[in-house]
C-alpha cells in the first residue's frame, strides 16, 4: 500500500473576479479531481499559489477540501515556509483538523545549508509527531537543493515518510532511493518524468496534469505496476505534449488556462503571476483537442 496514493493532485486555488478565494469552486473541483483519478490532493502548494495566500485563507481551504473528500482521498496541507516557526505553527493547525499529511517545501530565498535544512524539517516533524510529512525538493523554485544525503538523515525521523522530487534530476532520485529505506516513498514532482521515476523506484506523482488527465495518469501508473510497460509508455507519449504545454510558462498559469477552456470558472492567478498569453492558450487548446478533452 502507498500511503498517499499513486496520483496526488497539486490542486489549484480558484479565485473570484474580485481576487478573493472561491471556496465553492474549490470544493467542486476537489470532488471532481477525486472522481477522476486523484488518490490525494495537496492543498495550498506551489500550484495552489501558496505564496500569495494568507494563512487564514489556507486554513479555510484545508477544512473545506477535507470536508468535501475526506474518507475518499488523502488531503495534504502545503504548510511549508522559509520561516521554521511559521511552518511549525501552520503544520500544527493542519494536524489539529486531522489532515492526512503535510507537504514541506525546501525553504526558499534564504538558501540554508544542508544542516539548516535538516534542522528545519526535523523541528517541524517533531512538532507534529503523528502527522506524516512529505518533503518537497524543487530547487528551480527555492534556489537550494535538498541533497540525497540529507534526505537519508531525515528519513530516519518516523513521520517523515516521503519526498516530492522535482529537481528534474533522475540521478538525484536514484541516489535518494539508494540511501533511504524501502518504505520511504519517492514521488515524481514533474509530470513528464513520472514514468521514468517509476522505473527507478518511485511510487507515483504529485501532479499538475491530473487536473485534466487524472484518469489517464492513473491508468499509466497502474499499467506500469501490472508489468504492462509498453502500454504505460504509450500513454506517457500520448500525454507528453500536454505535460510540456502545461509548463510552457510558470505553473499554475497554464493549468488554470486549461481548466478555463474546459469550462471551470477558476479565475486568474494572483499577482505577481499573470494570465496565460494568447499563444499559450491557443497551444493548450490544440493539445486538449488532440486528446479529445475539449
Amino acid at each position: 500500500m502507498v500511503r498517499f496514493g499513486r496520483v496526488v493532485t497539486a490542486m489549484i486555488t480558484p479565485f473570484k473576479q474580485d481576487g478573493s478565494v472561491d471556496y465553492a469552486v474549490a470544493e467542486q473541483l476537489a470532488i471532481h479531481l477525486v472522481d477522476n483519478g486523484s488518490d490525494g490532493l495537496v492543498v495550498c502548494g506551489t500550484t495552489g499559489e501558496s505564496p500569495t495566500l494568507t494563512w487564514s485563507e489556507e486554513y479555510e481551504l484545508f477544512q473545506i477540501v477535507k470536508k468535501a473528500v475526506g474518507g475518499k482521498a488523502k488531503v495534504l496541507a502545503g504548510t511549508g515556509s522559509n520561516s521554521t516557526s511559521e511552518a511549525i505553527a501552520a503544520t500544527q493547525k493542519a494536524a489539529k483538523i486531522e489532515l492526512d499529511g503535510s507537504l514541506q517545501v525546501v525553504p526558499y530565498y534564504n538558501k540554508p545549508p544542508q544542516e539548516g535544512l535538516y534542522r528545519h524539517f526535523e523541528a517541524i516533524a517533531q512538532s507534529t509527531p503523528d502527522l506524516p510529512i512529505m518533503l518537497y525538493n524543487v530547487p528551480g523554485r527555492t534556489g537550494q537543493e535538498l541533497l540525497p544525503e540529507t534526505v537519508a538523515r531525515l528519513a530516519k525521523i518516523p513521520n517523515i515518510v516521503a519526498i516530492k522530487e522535482a529537481s528534474g534530476n533522475l540521478d538525484r532520485a536514484s541516489q535518494t532511493k539508494c540511501l533511504t529505506p524501502p518504505e520511504f516513498e519517492i514521488y515524481s514532482g514533474d509530470d513528464s518524468l513520472t514514468l521514468p521515476m517509476l522505473a527507478i523506484g518511485g511510487v507515483g506523482v504529485v501532479s499538475v496534469a491530473s487536473h485534466v488527465v487524472g484518469t489517464q495518469l492513473k491508468q499509466m501508473i497502474e499499467a506500469f505496476f501490472a508489468g504492462k510497460t509498453q502500454e504505460a509508455s504509450q500513454i506517457h507519449l500520448e500525454l507528453f505534449p500536454l505535460f510540456k504545454a502545461l509548463f510552457a510558462t510558470t505553473n499554475p498559469i497554464p493549468v488554470k488556462a486549461a481548466l478555463k477552456l474546459q469550462g471551470w470558472d477558476v479565475g486568474s492567478p494572483r499577482l505577481p503571476l499573470s494570465e496565460a498569453s494568447t499563444e499559450i492558450t491557443e497551444k493548450l487548446k490544440a493539445v486538449l483537442k488532440d486528446l479529445s478533452l475539449l
